[in-house]
């Protein structure tokens, strides 16, 4: 079984709008040409004719059995109707989790502006998923990116569960640390390279991932994501089964984290809800 637990609905290459209905379709028939079972959908910090709103990404997905959405939020312009949405959304379900872009937005992770997006994160049991890392666009600043800077709101908030992004690529080694040390602290492999995997940079990211898992232990604190539409799924699944990893721990990161971090019920390899 597969889960991929960091997809968009954006358009990154911005040479014309495309619809989120047209994102969802070819996200869809990727989907079904590399057996991933299910995805979850992460919607930006900002809205844009490229980028749809949270609200437009529920309601595009609502009816797929096969997605969920994590609400992206954006740092500098949330207001309190924001939030207040953003409950509505929690309490029905239709949203899985809750995401951050320091680095896009110029924040530390362990901003008190956060205080309440991790407290609504903690009522309902949801996980907080932070940008951590290189950023796509030029004009991030990514000193506000660091993984070191999660560690803070791991110990602060040690109810609250937390999903470092990309690895904090290309800061591993800082992100390792992090999730070995907090139990409550997770981390993805999404958005290690654009399109897809050159050999020799493929192999070179393979090491870095082996040498986490030697250092941080036995994987259940790590992701199966790829950042689609940005990266490829069928280069990204060759990358993860390159790690050479026994098939318990394989599991644990292409799907059962995952299934147990965002409270998916999977019977039969399939998941229900």
């Amino acid at each position: 079984m597969i889960i991929d637990c960091h997809t968009h609905l954006n358009n990154y290459h911005e040479e014309r709008v495309r619809s989120i209905t047209e994102c969802l379709d070819h996200l869809q028939e990727d989907m079904s040409a590399n057996s991933v079972d299910y995805a979850l959908v992460l919607s930006s910090y900002k809205i844009t004719p490229h980028r749809p709103a949270t609200r437009d990404v529920v309601q595009a997905t609502r009816d797929f059995d096969n997605i969920a959405v994590v609400a992206g939020i954006s740092y500098l312009h949330y207001k309190e109707r924001d939030l207040r949405e953003m409950a509505d959304f929690l309490r029905d379900g239709l949203v899985k989790g809750l995401k951050l872009y320091p680095g896009y937005e110029p924040f530390y992770p362990h901003d008190k502006r956060l205080q309440v997006i991790y407290d609504l994160a903690i009522e309902f049991d949801v996980p907080v998923m932070i940008h951590s890392g290189d950023t796509y666009s030029p004009t991030g600043k990514v000193r506000y990116s660091h993984p070191l800077h999660i560690d803070d709101v791991a110990v602060d908030y040690p109810d609250l569960k937390l999903v470092i992004c990309h690895v904090g690529n290309p800061w591993i080694r800082d992100c390792m640390e992090v999730v070995y040390k907090n139990e409550n602290a997770h981390a993805d492999i999404s958005g290690l390279v654009l399109g897809d995997f050159e050999d020799r940079f493929e192999q070179f990211m393979l090491q870095e991932i082996r040498e986490m898992i030697l250092y941080a232990g036995e994987p259940k604190y790590l992701l199966y994501g790829t950042d689609w539409p940005i990266c490829g799924m069928k280069s990204y699944l060759k990358f993860i089964r390159g790690l050479g990893l026994p098939e318990k721990s394989l599991e644990l990161i292409m799907w059962q984290n995952a299934a147990r971090l965002f409270k998916l019920d999977v019977v039969d390899g399939k998941v229900v809800n």
